[in-house]
């Protein structure tokens, strides 16, 4: 399931450049596909957490799924720039279901002490996405057509569909006992909006994929248009890269369950800030710029599993969806701003312009973890 959901948000950025070309639009609209994604994830993103506190966390992940296989198929019928934004809308809506309710899955299924460990192994799909999923999707999109890599995507859902129908059981964890109602949950969200804590917690995920979409939107279209390459070279650079990932991902995870969750994001997003200037100084070729790629891959796998393990601690089980979707929906918030700004700084400025908005946006959220996040308590099974 993360491997189809999030490469079939990944290969949008490789294959701008496809799009651009088929369907004749221009640069600086091209983040708009970003940033309708995300702003029907988050809005969803917002609905479903509470409903999975109350009906569990296997349902909303077999519903997303089903509804998001059925988006990605109907990715097979845009052929114009309104209709593909229409259908990437539809599919955020269907990620808005699946995001938030995989993190709280493994907090729920899974105790503090090996939810580092586990959110590693989860989101490693990210990575195998990234040596398998984009890799082939580019080159789909580049000697077929830019909707083909959306379809493969429809299929493998359609597999995680019926994988977590067999085999995901529903944790025995207490659920939301509460009357479902619109105006509970405004109530619930405005409440998790004045804890420092969980605002903290939103701020952070907020930061943390503003920071990467404006550093990988336009770093595929960058890098054609400086090197000179094709949608190959792109595919190679994203399978160097995902490799990284699967290596560190799991290793990451392990690792802040001994060492805590903090010190890696916080020296994650220093070493970010550190690559991210130094690969837009220094790349003049392809070899450059897939070593300081592998090397932000590996920094970005250090943060991830540890940030989600560390935020799924921070409320009890029968709210973890609500703080989960509300963390999710902020993060969705920040790429749907970095596609918009991410376009305008690129067709404007030029790369470096997205490179320093990036290296700012991960050097709060460093700051924000360490003063702004609790290190919780390991704790008793769940199940």
């Amino acid at each position: 399931m993360v491997f189809s959901a999030s490469s079939q948000v990944i290969i949008i950025s490789p294959i701008l450049p496809r799009i651009a070309e088929a369907l004749v639009v221009q640069e600086s609209l091209l983040g708009t596909l970003v940033t309708s994604y995300a702003v029907m994830l988050a809005i969803f993103a917002l609905v479903t957490g509470p409903i999975s506190d109350k009906i569990g966390r296997r349902r909303i992940l077999l519903i997303g799924t089903g509804f998001m296989a059925a988006c990605l198929y109907l990715h097979g019928l845009a052929d114009t720039y309104v209709s593909l934004l229409a259908v990437r809308a539809l599919a955020g809506a269907a990620g808005g279901a699946l995001s938030g309710a995989a993190v709280a899955y493994v907090g729920d299924y899974f105790p503090y002490d090996r939810r580092g460990w586990a959110n590693g192994w989860v989101m490693s799909g990210i990575a195998v996405g990234q040596v398998v999923g984009i890799p082939l999707g580019t080159l789909l999109a580049e000697f077929g057509d830019y909707r083909w890599p959306f379809l493969m995507f429809a299929v493998t859902m359609t597999g995680a569909f019926f994988l977590i129908w067999r085999v995901v059981p529903q944790p025995d964890v207490q659920r939301d006992v509460r009357r479902l109602s619109v105006r509970r949950a405004v109530s619930d969200y405005i409440a998790l909006c004045r804890r420092p804590v969980t605002r903290n917690a939103a701020l952070v995920y907020f930061l943390t994929f503003l920071g990467v979409g404006l550093y990988l939107v336009y770093l595929p279209a960058w890098l054609e248009r400086g090197l000179s390459v094709r949608g190959e070279a792109i595919a190679a650079l994203f399978l160097v890269g995902g490799l990284a990932h699967v290596v560190a991902g799991p290793a990451a995870g392990k690792l802040s369950d001994r060492v805590g969750r903090k010190p890696l994001v916080v020296w994650s997003c220093i070493g970010l800030a550190v690559v991210m200037p130094l690969m837009t100084w220094l790349v003049s070729d392809m070899w450059i710029a897939s070593l300081f790629f592998t090397v932000a891959m590996l920094l970005l796998a250090l943060r991830i599993s540890p940030l989600q393990s560390l935020l799924s601690a921070l409320v009890p089980a029968n709210s973890r969806g609500m703080l989960m979707s509300f963390a999710i929906a902020s993060g969705q918030v920040g790429i749907g701003i970095s596609g918009g700004i991410a376009g305008l700084a690129y067709a404007r400025y030029g790369y470096w312009s997205n490179t320093l908005l990036a290296i700012g946006a991960v050097l709060i959220m460093a700051l924000m973890v360490w003063r702004g996040l609790p290190e919780p308590q390991k704790t008793a099974p769940a199940h």
